[in-house]
């Protein structure tokens, strides 16, 4: 696991430029802490930090693959690429010969094979960059799910990249300047293939490689989910789905250093937690779970969640055999202005949920004090249909993407506007972009053959939520997780059981007139009988009054500060009715809580960042 950047140009001479290259990657150091380097040649130039998790002594990068002095190609990586074994042996049996014992080469030696076809082979969550100097061409390259980010910016002469948007903001071509679709893309929360909000700077998109020329850049998709019917009977279709996620968790275990699961309760971690104790080689697996400073004593039922996750974490761990550290967070913990700063930085974007990344980040560090290697258990709600934005009719048929439609529902222009300048929004037009990104995204999906209104309906909200609500999550994971030097793994997004389960027929996914019903039925057995049941519960936000206080008092500053660089954008008079009723902030609500934390989100952002609006 690693952050690489790098800088093509091929009308100048990189050979003396190692520095510029070198304070890119720089700006990630939390990516790799264990080593740096940089490799530059005539027209490129290109840099990693690694964070060892395979093969420690070894695999160094840049790595260069040469023949009788001549370099053929120069690799960036970062990722784990989990069938590296066997594609060695079949590299091998090709005549390639290998000089280290980890994944690493294996991606250099797949390209010098199969060229820019080298990803459909590589199985797992990977980005990567290619120079091939024999041919003045690089290779980008992204799984299929996105799980792994990299950023790139054209420019006149070639190409800048990286695996965050601040590498690119450290070289001086590139500014932080968001127009006004960046700041609509913003605003409706939606992941618009291949959009990075920021004018100029674009996403390599998951499942595709781009390959830069002296011609150009061309972009290829290489996989996408499939459409079409599924055939196999519940029993089979239960198996299945056992037996892949089997094979997805036991490969993802794979791993030089100490290794962990996240485990909140529900179904999809306490699933993941479960089978790593059963391929655990003998060893007690560790868990982790965030909660909060007399949360479970606290608790109020709300609209999102219907119990604490604590005592159910603790009956997994106790049940599956693991060694299991809660992490408790104070209210302070979550107010320490530090924190916030860190984990708006690591994501280079402000967010409407600005607590539930602090909580996040502070579990991630938390854990890394352990281990290096995390897995967890996102991407099965989109997979199975775990959300709520699945089942409300009104949201499933309401002709744009569900949680755009429930944010909408809290405030009109999106979720966390609510304090937003009128105007602004006006001129934004958030319902107006979600709406035509919808029909952007409708369009992409197939049909399939036989398939009801109410089933192509249900499909399409899934292929919405994999492949527009998904990688928001997938990004700000991966980003808080490498902040701290921790590798993420997310076993639910093996292209496998993606390719499977997204096919399988909704009357089937609630056969038991409950969400995720193949799964539950795949792991019957396996955890305790009161998890099997529970109903979905999103990540945990704390509900203590004394966090609203702090918000409040946050708006206060926020407002009187005549140099406030968010100022101009709030719809003040609001901010101020708001203030005047001198109270804390709500925080077991939705709406108010989210349009405080955004303005706040925006101010320290724009600050840090001195992002220039062209609206």
């Amino acid at each position: 696991m690693c952050g690489l950047a790098g800088w093509i140009d091929f009308e100048r001479d990189l050979t003396e430029h190692a520095a510029t290259v070198r304070t890119m990657v720089a700006a990630m150091a939390n990516r790799g802490p264990d080593a740096e380097a940089v490799w530059t040649g005539r027209h490129a130039a290109l840099a990693s930090r690694r964070l060892a998790v395979i093969d420690l002594p070894g695999s160094a990068q840049p790595m260069v693959a040469e023949h009788d002095g001549t370099v053929l190609a120069v690799l960036v990586y970062t990722g784990e690429v989990y069938n590296y074994r066997a594609l060695r042996d079949r590299l091998t049996a090709l005549g390639h010969r290998f000089r280290t014992a980890g994944d690493t080469e294996v991606v250099l030696r797949a390209y010098l094979e199969w060229g820019e076809h080298c990803a459909e082979h590589l199985d797992g969550m990977f980005a990567f960059a290619v120079w091939d100097p024999r041919h003045d061409t690089l290779l980008l390259a992204r799984d299929r799910l996105g799980v792994k980010p990299l950023y790139y910016a054209p420019t006149a002469q070639g190409v800048l990249f990286g695996s965050e948007v601040k590498a690119l903001f450290a070289h001086p071509l590139v500014e932080p300047a968001v127009d006004r679709e960046g700041l609509a893309e913003l605003l409706s929360y939606i992941a618009t293939p291949g959009h990075a909000v920021y004018r100029g700077v674009r996403q390599v998109r998951a499942g595709h490689v781009l390959t830069v020329t002296r011609g150009g850049l061309r972009e290829r998709r290489y996989w996408e989910l499939p459409a079409h019917e599924h055939t196999d009977d519940w029993p089979t279709t239960v198996d299945t789905v056992r037996g892949l996620l089997e094979e997805a968790v036991a490969s993802h275990l794979v791993a030089d250093v100490p290794l962990c699961t996240l485990l909140s309760g529900g179904l999809d971690s306490s699933a993941i937690a479960a089978l790593a104790a059963r391929h655990g080689a003998g060893t007690r697996p560790r868990t982790f779970a965030v909660d909060f400073e007399g949360h479970t004593e606290r608790f109020r039922q709300d609209f999102w969640h219907d119990s604490p996750d604590a005592p159910y974490a603790a009956e997994v761990a106790a049940f599956v055999g693991t060694e299991h550290r809660p992490v408790v967070l104070r209210t302070a913990d979550l107010a320490d202005p530090v924190t916030g700063h860190a984990a708006l930085v690591a994501q280079d974007l402000p967010r409407p949920t600005p607590d539930m990344d602090r909580s996040l980040y502070l579990l991630l560090r938390a854990v890394r004090q352990h281990s290096t290697v995390a897995l967890m258990g996102e991407a099965a709600d989109e997979l199975f249909g775990g959300y709520r934005s699945f089942t409300d009719r009104a949201l499933v048929d309401s002709g744009n993407f569900p949680w755009v439609t429930m944010g909408f529902g809290v405030a009109p222009h999106g979720m966390g506007t609510g304090l937003l300048d009128p105007g602004l929004l006006q001129k934004t037009d958030v319902p107006g972009y979600s709406a035509d990104r919808y029909a952007e995204a409708v369009r992409e999906i197939p049909p399939v053959t036989g398939e009801d209104d109410r089933e192509a309906l249900q499909r399409r909200v899934g292929y919405l939520h994999l492949t527009r609500w998904l990688p928001l999550l997938l990004t700000r994971n991966d980003h808080l997780g490498m902040a701290v030097g921790l590798e993420i793994r997310v076993p639910y997004c093996d292209h496998r059981l993606v390719e499977y389960v997204h096919t399988i027929p909704w009357h089937l996914k609630t056969r038991d007139g409950q969400e995720k019903s193949p799964l539950r039925a795949a792991l019957r057995g396996l955890l305790p009988e009161s998890v099997l049941r529970r109903p979905k519960s999103p990540f945990p936000i704390t509900q203590d009054p004394g966090y609203g206080h702090v918000l409040r008092d946050r708006l206060a500053d926020v407002v009187a500060d005549p140099n406030s660089p968010v100022r101009p954008l709030l719809d003040l008079p609001a901010a101020r009715r708001l203030l005047a009723e001198d109270r804390p902030v709500h925080t077991t609500g939705w709406g108010e809580r989210r349009n405080v934390e955004m303005a706040l989100q925006l101010d320290a952002w724009l600050r840090h960042y001195g992002v220039r609006l062209t609206l």
